[in-house]
């Protein structure tokens, strides 16, 4: 385990962070805010959704997620179909201009790190990219399916987003 001053120096480096958040805010169009970017992401990561997985998976309120989606619907990046196993759901899908408005985003936040990394080798921004997958991965374990400290398989994730046992994982966006 590190030493204790080593975690409060981590606290002070995450806490740094919003300096980085609030670049990558700035490179977002002004009619695609972060919470939309967040919802086109998380629909291009886990595929068509009903919008109270997608409500568990970006750790907000329904209402926060409602009015989300509501804007990208406005714009034509997703569709919101019946879901045929219960008519009174509907299942979010990305549409092909969503897809174009996420690749434009992804563009901009890869050119923003290539240059504000620019004097960073490849292995370090690998080990960069290691580190805080596994930083996300120790905070990703919650509820009682969740791993122990430390001990993180994997198998926490495996659990659909739907899952009625409140154990599933919440992923980061």
């Amino acid at each position: 385990m590190a030493a204790r001053s080593q975690y409060e120096e981590l606290a002070r480096q995450l806490s740094a962070i919003g300096a980085v958040k609030r670049g990558l805010a700035r490179i977002l169009p002004a009619e695609c805010p972060a919470g939309s970017a967040a919802v086109l992401a998380l629909l291009s990561r886990h595929g068509e959704m009903r919008i109270s997985s997608l409500a568990e998976l970006l750790d907000v309120d329904m209402s926060v997620t409602s009015r989300h989606v509501a804007h990208v619907a406005e714009h034509g990046w997703i569709e919101r179909s019946p879901d045929p196993a219960d008519k009174r759901s509907r299942i979010l899908r990305l549409t092909p201009a969503g897809e174009d408005v996420l690749s434009d985003l992804n563009c901009r936040s890869t050119e923003m790190f290539a240059h504000h990394l620019q004097d960073w080798s490849d292995e370090e921004v690998g080990q960069l990219n290691t580190l805080l997958a596994r930083l996300r991965d120790s905070f990703s374990c919650r509820g009682s399916g969740g791993c122990a400290p430390g001990r993180h398989s994997g198998d926490c994730r495996t659990r659909p987003a739907d899952s009625d046992d409140g154990s599933y994982t919440r992923t980061p966006v």
